[in-house]
């Protein structure tokens, strides 16, 4: 131990002695840098924020008002929308895409917290476990594997959450749905509301939706023995007394539309 102590003392001395004789002090060399760097990041950003505002035209939200670096604001937001589906930064798409590796509730916390905390600890962790003074990339092949693996596990999850299908609804979807599983027309409110009130977010029906929290596909619930309209309306309204508790309960919609999705279903029997 005193003979490790004794070399760390001495390479201590001899980095001193180099910095004395071949360094540059702090200021103002370094500081200067830093404020040339700082300088050109802040321009650079003002420099965006101007195209971005001067070559959209601000009177014309969406599309149509577009500019080099997009629109000034979209269209007035409506807090009553029922189809609308929040997507993340694009930043946070590989932690989005893990939601969709890691399925709720068996491990969804190994997604979210177990790995981004593991891969934290270990960059904090680097300059105490990595004490080697060589810093040659040709000579350091496990940091740079890992390096690279790291990269492409971000690029791949960032890609994969920007382009991934996200559930839709809408009365058109309601439509097709109608005409491809032959159900009488006087289900079609509750086809509407199923496909508007965020039931695609968990199930699918009829190749629509996303398969989520291990929530089965409804085309052919209808056939399924017991599944008639009074059963599917007691189950939508409050789930945990079925001793389902991943689903929410719907009893918030009201009787009577809970009533209309209830038809539909049990009116679905996959064509």
């Amino acid at each position: 131990m005193s003979r490790v102590a004794d070399e760390r003392r001495a390479q201590f001395t001899r980095y001193k002695h180099d910095v004395e004789d071949e360094g540059k002090p702090f200021y103002p060399y370094a500081m200067f840098h830093d404020t040339v760097m700082s300088l050109v990041v802040v321009c650079t950003m003002v420099a965006l924020a101007c195209i971005w505002y001067f070559t959209a035209d601000p009177d014309t939200p969406g599309e149509e008002g577009t500019g080099w670096l997009g629109v000034v604001y979209e269209h007035k937001a409506d807090p009553g929308t029922t189809s609308f589906t929040p997507r993340p930064d694009w930043y946070f798409y590989f932690l989005f895409y893990l939601l969709r590796i890691f399925k709720w509730p068996d491990s969804v916390i190994l997604g979210t917290v177990g790995i981004p905390t593991i891969a934290l600890v270990l960059l904090l962790a680097l300059p105490f476990y990595d004490r080697r003074r060589e810093r040659r990339l040709s000579r350091r092949p496990l940091a740079v594997v890992a390096f690279l693996l790291t990269v492409a596990a971000m690029g791949i999850l960032t890609y994969k959450g920007a382009t991934a299908k996200e559930a839709t609804g809408g009365a058109n979807l309601a439509g097709r749905w109608m005409e491809d599983n032959n159900l009488p027309e006087e289900v079609r409110p509750g086809a509407e509301l199923f496909s508007e009130s965020g039931c695609l977010n968990c199930h699918t029906y009829d190749g629509d939706g996303a398969s989520n929290l291990g929530a089965p596909d409804l085309t052919n619930i209808g056939s399924q023995s017991g599944k008639d309209a009074a059963y599917l309306t007691r189950y939508i309204s409050d789930p945990s007394k079925f001793g389902n508790n991943v689903m929410p309960k719907f009893a918030s919609l009201g009787e009577e539309r809970v009533r209309q999705i209830a038809e539909f279903l049990a009116a679905s029997k996959g064509g």
